[in-house]
């Protein structure tokens, strides 16, 4: 048990989730957002904070021995308001982390830093970057930030490539992409339990069927999916139409992502 995990990003949909199944991991949760959030509760903490501001950030990780960094900007936006939570949010992050002595971080990236990459195509932690649209840019970045301040001051970081993660899949790609909460929960536990973790760049996703990802690099860690999209398939197929053949969603592994454009004030 840690003495304090910092859980960022606490206000939204799975730093709610966070904050209700990860109190067993630390004596005391520090929850922080962007926006107000609930009433600390019991062993908790709720700090208001901006990614963006280097002081701020730095006294949000004082005294915490890991983090879920879930905060930041979390779909395609302008650059004004990706770069300040996602990029310099991400830096302020990592120098708070080498100045305090926090050793260990779990990294929301995204599947949208590979979004380019077409469906048939299998890929592992060693495949190259295909970000989809300035969010995705934004978490490539992030996990190059994780990379340097690793190899440089021993700061690890399990950077998630979250598929989609939802009680259950809402639609046909995510058959492919889901990750349940009970298997994100099982990462975490994984990753703060394991004695060394390093960098690792690990997919986020349930053991689907359809699965497009390959995470043998990351066995070390024993983590072992148990939930299966392929249960929810019939679900999936009655309330959705099938897209088309050429459509992004069928084409590319970042599905409609690819075919935004460049978000302008």
């Amino acid at each position: 048990m840690m003495n304090r995990l910092l859980i960022t990003g606490a206000a939204g949909g799975l730093g709610t989730v966070c904050r209700d199944r990860l109190k067993h991991m630390a004596k005391t949760l520090r929850l922080s957002d962007v926006v107000e959030m609930p009433p600390a509760g019991e062993n908790e903490e709720v700090v208001v904070c901006d990614l963006g501001d280097k002081a701020a950030v730095e006294e949000l990780v004082k005294d915490c021995d890991g983090i879920v960094h879930l905060g930041g900007r979390s779909i395609e936006d302008t650059w004004e308001v990706i770069s300040n939570a996602n990029i310099d949010g991400v830096f302020n992050l990592y120098e708070a982390c080498r100045k305090t002595g926090c050793n260990r971080v779990i990294f929301a990236s995204s599947n949208h830093a590979i979004g380019f990459h077409e469906q048939s195509v299998k890929l592992d932690a060693n495949s190259v970057t295909k970000p989809d649209g300035l969010y995705g840019v934004s978490k490539v970045f992030g996990e190059a930030m994780a990379s340097m301040y690793w190899h440089k001051f021993g700061i690890e970081t399990a950077c998630v490539r979250i598929g989609s993660c939802f009680p259950e899949p809402k639609n046909r790609r995510m058959l492919s992409t889901w990750m349940s909460y009970d298997d994100f929960m099982r990462l975490i536990e994984c990753v703060f339990r394991a004695p060394k973790v390093g960098c690792p760049i690990i997919y986020g996703a349930s053991k689907n069927d359809a699965s497009w990802w390959d995470n043998g690099q990351v066995s070390f860690l024993g983590w072992a999916p148990q939930d299966n999209a392929e249960d929810f398939r019939a679900k999936v197929e009655a309330e959705e139409e099938m897209p088309a053949i050429d459509a992004p969603v069928v084409v590319y592994q970042g599905g409609g992502f690819t075919a935004d454009g460049i978000h302008e004030d």
